[in-house]
């Protein structure tokens, strides 16, 4: 069975645990929001994009392979 989450959930979901744990402050949590918008509107998104996709796709694929799908 596969589940499939929204990265940005993901790390929104990290993100607040490591607020809440003391690992990060709200500053610096801030900060490294808006560095993810601004570099979500620069050229460097579709590398970013296309890396993330291929490393789900090798994921899925191991786990096909585990599964014997």
């Amino acid at each position: 069975m596969v589940i499939q989450f929204s990265l940005a959930l993901l790390f929104g979901v990290i993100l607040f645990f490591m607020i809440r744990s003391g690992g990060l402050k709200w500053g610096p949590a801030i900060v490294a929001i808006l560095f993810g918008f601004s570099l979500a509107s620069t050229g460097a998104a579709d590398p970013i994009n296309n890396f993330l996709e291929s490393i789900t796709e090798g994921v899925n694929s191991v786990d096909d392979s585990l599964n014997g799908d």
